[in-house]
């Protein structure tokens, strides 16, 4: 895709026209199916509330598209509205823009979804097996949209992915207002969020995913290092004052950036870290984030 190309899309926002269906990529790492949770009124509302955000001349071809995202994922991602141009933070410059402080926040949306970034970035989750950035496809094409119109003197309003509008505001006011998941105590239990998430209000967007600032490894390393480093001072003995070649026995390389190993290395001890999803494991053997580490089933060589 050309500069020009891209630059209209982002413009673009909906397009007039329905974009071709794009095949399942399966080198991508992909969210697991969640619960089928919503009752079958419920699951109407789902299908309302996903197509109130296009002209009703889609509705008869989207609504049996996203009645079977809803049955096969248990959500509604809008795979068709995926862009087709790699997903990366370009400079600034490259954005359409009015604000740089606008192109600012486009950059770090689309960092949160780069492919080497995000968990699953095709289902717009950057970490932890639930922080989104948006809850479908649609959500972010018209947030970019509304992103490249803005001016320094106005003020985009998020709520769980949604876009609210473009609200008049003044150059020292925040450019965005993010929140994301907000669901009062009597409906906060795990079940709560699948079924709010699932009909499309809601969306929990972890601490920096839903709020576009997910920095990578910087942040979660330094923290799981010093958890590393104090679980094995307690296991020290009367007078041993190093913990190297202690076995630290861990699981997961996928939605927090291969910490743990990482942090076991930092620390010095021994890790052993059990995952059970070959492309995590691939991808941060691809990064060089693991140290003489072999995934299982594959043909690598060190």
């Amino acid at each position: 895709m050309t500069k020009e190309e891209f630059i209209r899309d982002i413009c673009t926002g909906i397009p007039d026209t329905l974009p071709e269906l794009q095949a399942y990529d399966p080198t991508i790492n992909h969210a697991p199916k969640r619960k089928d949770i919503l009752t079958k009124e419920e699951k109407k509302l789902a299908l309302r509330n996903a197509l109130r955000y296009f002209p009703k001349k889609f509705h008869k071809t989207l609504a049996h598209e996203f009645a079977e995202e809803l049955r096969q994922y248990g959500r509604i991602y809008m795979y068709r509205f995926r862009p087709s141009y790699d997903m990366y933070a370009r400079p600034i410059s490259e954005y359409p823009c009015i604000s740089k402080q606008a192109g600012a926040i486009m950059m770090m949306i689309q960092n949160n979804l780069d492919k080497a970034v995000a968990q699953h970035p095709h289902e717009l989750i950057t970490y932890g097996g639930n922080g989104a950035v948006f809850q479908n496809w649609a959500q972010y094409r018209l947030t970019m949209k509304y992103l490249s119109e803005m001016t320094d003197e106005q003020t985009l309003v998020m709520y769980s992915g949604h876009p609210l509008g473009l609200f008049p505001s003044h150059k020292n006011a925040p450019r965005v207002i993010v929140t994301n998941g907000m669901v009062i105590p009597n409906y906060s239990k795990p079940d709560d969020w699948e079924r709010l998430n699932a009909l499309g209000v809601s969306q929990y967007g972890q601490m920096t995913a839903g709020s576009y600032m997910y920095i990578g490894p910087q942040g979660i390393v330094h923290g799981t290092t010093i958890t590393v480093l104090n679980a094995a001072r307690k296991r020290l003995k009367e007078g041993e004052t190093s913990i190297k070649g202690m076995l630290f026995v861990t699981s997961g390389l996928g939605g927090m950036s291969g910490a743990q190993p990482k942090a076991g290395n930092i620390a010095g001890v021994v890790s052993i870290t059990a995952e059970i999803n070959p492309l995590a494991a691939q991808k941060r053997y691809d990064q060089g984030w693991l140290m003489n580490f072999i995934p299982r089933s594959t043909n690598l060589s060190l």
